[in-house]
């Protein structure tokens, strides 16, 4: 088992530099075109490419979850079996992930000569973009644990990935999916930003839709049996936790 120190810096790491990918991406792609579909595109191309390659270098090491809903979900469907974090490794997930997004819009503001910290004035408080996070919660959490649950996690940094690609296109809201990166992209006032007021509405809607992902999941796989092995979430190593 990797210790928990290493799994934080991993969490931490890997939120960082994904947060870093879609805003750092965002704004390029709004320097270089005024067409809103090629700026959506290069967006979503980047962190379809950036999201694969970070699940499948860091899975081994934490599980690579990047996402407080995501860790919430592992606890609470392993927490009988033996199987899964620890409350106390869930709460050191959840605060090295969001500490991890702020870090990484921070950075991606800094490269491209932007205020290091500037909130965001992007509103996206409508009900319409908090069904949309609430379907792509729930699909996200849906591949993610179908994948654990089958034994088929060496897919994960394809399908995943291939996951939230398709979601920034076919959801009203993009696809944050994230508490985590949520909180993070409110610190850039650039194309993949959101205004602070608009960040509740979606925590909100990304937990309804992590209720509903981990209600189909049992649906249709059932609860663990205690002492039964899983693979662990979202990695491509049976040793990556």
């Amino acid at each position: 088992m990797t210790s928990l120190a290493r799994r934080l810096l991993a969490e931490f790491s890997g939120t960082a530099l994904l947060v870093s990918v879609v805003v750092g991406s965002g704004i390029m792609a709004q320097r270089l075109s005024t067409d809103i579909g090629l700026q959506l595109l290069a967006n979503s191309t980047a962190t379809v490419f950036g999201l694969a390659v970070l699940i499948a270098v860091l899975g081994p090491v934490s599980g690579a979850h990047f996402n407080p809903v995501v860790s919430l979900a592992d606890w609470w469907i392993g927490r009988k079996s033996g199987a899964g974090l620890t409350a106390g490794d869930l709460g050191g997930y959840v605060l090295a992930q969001i500490l991890g997004a702020v870090a990484g819009s921070m950075l991606a503001n800094a490269m491209f000569a932007e205020p290091v910290v500037a909130w965001s004035t992007t509103d996206r408080s409508s009900a319409h973009l908090w069904l949309g996070e609430v379907v792509a919660t729930a699909g996200l959490l849906m591949v993610i644990f179908s994948l654990a649950r089958s034994g088929r996690t060496a897919l994960a940094p394809a399908a995943v990935a291939a996951y939230i690609g398709a979601a920034y296109w076919f959801t009203s809201s993009t696809s944050f999916a994230n508490p985590a990166v949520t909180i993070g992209r409110a610190f850039s006032d650039t194309f993949a930003g959101i205004a602070p007021s608009s960040v509740p509405g979606f925590l909100v809607a990304q937990a309804i839709g992590g209720i509903v992902g981990l209600l189909l999941v049992l649906g249709l796989f059932g609860r663990p049996e205690a002492g039964l092995e899983e693979q662990p979430v979202m990695s491509d190593s049976s040793s990556g936790r």
